[in-house]
């Protein structure tokens, strides 16, 4: 895998993007959500965060990526396909993943989709609580060209609750106006 490449950080970098907090150093296993996920951009951008960040940070993506003539691409990047139709144990199956490594860090956008949506996908919320992982949030700031890195967030098993500490994070990130934020905080 592609973890840091002298020109992803050169693109990220002369593009004007920058990081604001920094990735734990000392948590070796997390499940990263990203939002908003609103452009195709969201990924080249994601590949230069990760590359200045210089962690080995995989990601999930829609099966349908892999199954073209790009996929070999998006496999040498750090992908892993996900068949988000079928849906029977995935999220054992990841968790059993973390399980089996030292290091694993995985990235994903919950919205699941560039469309607004009225509430997250809760992969990786459950994911968190089975494998007993933080959850990392990043925010792109694509207002100031910033990407936002939260301080790892122990979830509760209380999803209600912790919603709204996941919602209160992204609503602080300009130019961030999506429905589930709203409908997590009402």
């Amino acid at each position: 895998m592609l973890i840091s490449s002298p020109i992803f950080d050169f693109v990220f970098k002369i593009s004007g993007w920058s990081l604001e907090g920094e990735y734990p150093a000392s948590i070796k296993k997390s499940i990263v959500i990203v939002a908003p996920h609103t452009s195709w951009i969201d990924f080249p951008v994601g590949l230069g965060a990760r590359s200045i960040m210089k962690i080995p940070i995989i990601f999930w993506g829609k099966k349908e990526l892999f199954d073209g003539i790009f996929g070999w691409m998006f496999r040498l990047l750090g992908g892993y396909p996900v068949d988000r139709k079928n849906r029977s144990n995935l999220v054992d199956s990841i968790v059993d993943i973390y399980a089996e490594k030292e290091t694993f860090i995985a990235v994903l956008a919950p919205e699941g989709t560039r469309k607004d949506v009225q509430e997250l996908r809760t992969g990786f919320y459950y994911i968190a609580i089975k494998a007993n992982i933080p959850i990392i949030m990043i925010g792109f700031d694509y207002v100031n060209q910033l990407i936002k890195i939260s301080e790892p967030f122990y979830p509760s098993g209380e999803f209600d609750a912790d919603k709204k500490v996941i919602a209160q994070y992204f609503s602080t990130i300009p130019g961030v106006q999506k429905s589930w934020i709203k409908n997590y905080l009402a």
